[in-house]
């Protein structure tokens, strides 16, 4: 009889997982509040309930008495996770450690009690608290909800003394929080990198870390990656034994993790870690094709119970670079026969299509495609992506 998996999420986010435990012979039980989510198109059950609802969600797992369960690229499952493994006694993050992880400013206090360095922050309830807390900064700082992800509600306030400015910026941020609770920190500059990792019985893995291009200030939305990182090799050995320490003292002992770092002129800093594999095809696609290790398949073996096979079979780079195109409808998309003729481009996949609306982009939702490419050497590799999308043109109309 198959073993069972149930996977949080069946969005285009999660759909890897669920073809890979398909390929692996396992039977996928996919669980998405979306009706129409892609994932239920290739799992052999789905289940229509919010992956946040804790009751169904194990509900639901008892009832097909599921031997695993986990989630791709989200946050926001992972206290459900928690309960469910905690209920039918499988393996799974505790309950403990994603409270941990999933809220923002709790893991901000634990990393900084640890002596981890984080950014300088406030959590803020209150237009009255955050007015008294902007006051600690003398210049620029960002405003950001303390339990969303892929940017939303992030916004820079570059002139601390404009209080529409400051105004904008609370209520921007506050919109995006679930719980209404933001954060204020310090705006901190230098390279931006996420570090992948995975974790099985207390022992963590670097796989990878990866440099990234934001759209910078207002919205830092991220809009390319690339592997292997091209910092200097001594500031990369900080940045791994950061990030263990980090996973260390919030509690995670086994699972993927990814971490956002910034290197400042101080040293590396965390921003944050999320007990998820890193989405925007880093673990499903980049890391894969630098290093031969794929993370989606180990996520699901060690959900099992099963330890996870990390060998490095390739020694490459991988880049990813975002589309771009003026906001309104799009009207006519040129040139990927073009793009595609080179033999480094190994994806080339658009998230919208002629006649759907484009938007200024202020979170990763607002994007509408991206390149791959993968080489011998990293920035060959960057270079190739970024010459690919200049050949692909997007046309969009008011």
């Amino acid at each position: 009889m198959k073993k069972k998996i149930m996977i949080l999420g069946a969005s285009i986010l999660q759909l890897p997982a669920i073809i890979k435990a398909k390929k692996m012979g396992l039977q996928v039980i996919a669980v998405d509040m979306d009706p129409n989510a892609v994932g239920f198109q290739y799992a052999d059950i789905g289940i229509n309930i919010s992956t946040l609802d804790v009751k169904r969600v194990t509900d639901a797992a008892r009832y097909h008495q599921i031997e695993g369960i986990m989630t791709l690229a989200s946050d926001f499952p992972l206290r459900t996770i928690a309960e469910v493994s905690k209920e039918l006694h499988i393996k799974g993050i505790n309950i403990s450690t994603a409270l941990n992880v999933t809220n923002k400013v709790l893991m901000r206090q634990i990393l900084n009690e640890n002596n981890i360095p984080v950014p300088k922050f406030y959590n803020i309830n209150t237009f009255e608290e955050y007015f008294y807390a902007t006051k600690n900064f003398s210049g620029k700082y960002i405003v950001k909800p303390a339990d969303n992800s892929g940017s939303r509600g992030v916004v820079l306030v570059e002139n601390h003394e404009d209080l529409e400015e400051r105004k904008r910026a609370f209520n921007y941020s506050k919109k995006y929080s679930r719980s209404g609770e933001i954060i204020v920190e310090e705006f901190m500059e230098g390279p931006e990198v996420s570090v992948e990792t995975l974790t099985y019985e207390n022992i963590t893995e670097i796989i990878a870390i990866t440099d990234k291009v934001t759209t910078g200030a207002p919205e830092f939305v991220e809009m390319g990656h690339s592997i292997p990182s091209q910092l200097e090799e001594h500031i990369k050995i900080e940045i791994a034994n950061l990030v263990k320490n980090a996973i260390r003292v919030l509690g995670i002992k086994e699972g993927p993790t990814h971490t956002e770092v910034i290197v400042t002129k101080q040293g590396p800093k965390v921003v944050e870690v999320g007990a998820r594999l890193g989405g925007d095809n880093i673990t499903t696609h980049l890391v894969p094709y630098a290093t031969g290790v794929d993370m989606v398949e180990a996520c699901i073996e060690i959900a099992l119970g099963n330890k996870p096979m990390l060998n490095q079979s390739t020694r490459k780079a991988s880049a990813i670079r975002y589309f771009k195109a003026k906001e309104g409808k799009i009207k006519d998309i040129i040139g990927v026969d073009d793009a595609k003729r080179t033999s480094e481009v190994r994806n080339i996949v658009f998230t919208k299509q002629i006649g759907d609306k484009v938007n200024d982009i202020k979170s990763s939702n607002d994007r509408i495609g991206f390149v791959i490419t993968q080489h011998e050497v990293v920035q060959s590799a960057i270079e190739i992506c970024e010459e690919a999308v200049s050949k692909i043109k997007i046309f969009t109309e008011q």
